[in-house]
């Protein structure tokens, strides 16, 4: 029989579902606690994008200094207070809809140098 870390295995009978990655139960995975957070010059950049997006607009948030789970928390912050939905996927923060100017004032408030990218 073949060696557990080796083999293919994504679902075991006494662990539950396996971690593709580290081959350990989900629940006591590495994977995801050893992620750091992106190298960023400090400076949050927040800007506007349309494209490839059917026309609607998107605020997007980078360059937040945030390992992943607070940056997934800030980014539930910021959808709640615009009122509106979102996404964080590769260190970036998506906010439906345009909130330019409060998630600006938003990150400020919060401790971050903030600057406004693109037109």
């Amino acid at each position: 029989m073949k060696n557990q870390a080796s083999s293919g295995l994504v679902y075991s009978t006494d662990a539950g579902r396996m971690c593709p990655a580290c081959r350990q139960p989900q629940a006591r995975c590495v994977c995801r606690q050893a992620k750091a957070a992106p190298p960023s010059d400090g400076i949050v950049r927040v800007s506007r994008e349309t494209k490839g997006r059917g026309g609607k607009s998107v605020t997007v948030v980078k360059g937040v200094p945030l390992a992943e789970p607070a940056l997934v928390q800030l980014g539930k912050q910021l959808k709640a207070a615009c009122g509106s939905g979102g996404t964080v996927k590769d260190g970036v923060i998506e906010v439906q809809g345009d909130h330019l100017a409060g998630l600006i004032d938003l990150l400020r408030k919060q401790g971050f140098t903030v600057k406004q990218a693109g037109g």
